[in-house]
């Protein structure tokens, strides 16, 4: 390889390097709304089940309580794996209502999800904190919620959640109890409650309606 061939792939390097970096600002900046005045999630009583066939699965999904979450969406994680929960769950997204949502566009939160989880820190001198609470108020008017599709045309919705979008998801909490053929048994289990937190803390989800607000 030449000198000046070098010289050349560095630069184009350099370059690409610059224009990625300046998009993901331009996207980051675009992204990250502020909305005020979005309510808390409403859970109600409802029992029910639903049975599918899933990667030779027969997967049972009972719930005790419907739920009707509007929030911004703050973070989203795909998940394509050959586990049944990849394929129960192609999608989390992380959704913030409340303060969270309203001082979203002023408090420098880093959202991140990995793994079925979603963390979040803000920089140590961040002048708007203090706007949000504590880390407890944080975590109650935030959550990271797998959300199962009732069906196709609901899963092709999922697919084009985006951060930044204003959404409402309406369906039930999930409980899942899966068996295949060989006696290999599968459990998943939603939280019922926003005050939860660590292993067991989010929100898996049923979907049966998703509607983008604005």
């Amino acid at each position: 390889m030449s000198i000046e061939l070098r010289r050349k792939l560095i630069l184009g390097g350099i370059i690409l390097f610059c224009i990625c970096f300046v998009g993901k600002m331009i996207w980051d900046r675009g992204t990250r709304r502020g909305i005020p005045g979005i309510p808390e999630p409403v859970q109600e009583e409802e029992e029910g089940s639903v049975e599918k066939e899933v990667d030779g699965y027969k997967v049972d999904i009972s719930y005790n309580y419907s739920y009707d979450i509007k929030a911004l969406v703050v973070h989203t994680k795909n998940y394509s794996g050959f586990g049944l929960g990849d394929k129960l769950s192609p999608k989390d997204v992380a959704l913030a209502w409340a303060d969270v949502a309203e001082y979203n566009d002023r408090v420098n939160f880093h959202w991140k999800q990995s793994g079925r989880w979603c963390y979040w820190s803000v920089d140590p001198d961040d002048e708007y904190i203090g706007y949000v609470g504590e880390n407890e108020d944080v975590s109650r008017e935030s959550s990271n919620n797998h959300l199962i599709p009732a069906d196709e045309m609901v899963k092709k919705d999922i697919k084009k959640i985006r951060r930044g979008d204003y959404i409402r998801i309406k369906g039930y909490l999930a409980h899942v109890n899966a068996e295949n053929s060989d006696g290999d048994t599968f459990y998943w289990d939603s939280s019922e409650s926003r005050d939860d937190g660590g292993d067991g803390a989010c929100e898996l989800i049923y979907v049966t309606d998703v509607e983008w607000l604005n």
